[in-house]
């Protein structure tokens, strides 16, 4: 089920380009405090030019201002964890 209506209806509609998707999965997720998600979500957008690290931080300091400053602080956090490790 999952499978089928997350990345075939939702992910597969022409309205917008994986891109712009992932970046706001990234807002909602961390809005939500839903880390492990998000962190699935940042590894895949910057290992596979999903994203820039400039656009992932600029869309987490907008999430700062409508989800709070903790949960863009941990977002933040999060982040650095994933790029720390991406970079080895």
């Amino acid at each position: 089920m999952i499978t089928r209506i997350a990345w075939n209806e939702i992910w597969g509609r022409a309205g917008l380009d994986d891109r712009t998707r992932r970046l706001i999965v990234l807002a909602i997720t961390a809005s939500l405090g839903r880390w492990e998600e998000f962190a699935l979500h940042v590894r895949a957008g910057l290992t596979r030019d999903g994203f820039t690290r400039e656009e992932m931080k600029e869309v987490l300091m907008q999430t700062a201002i409508y989800a709070g400053v903790p949960a863009a602080n941990t977002a933040f956090a999060e982040a650095a964890r994933i790029i720390a490790e991406i970079d080895g």
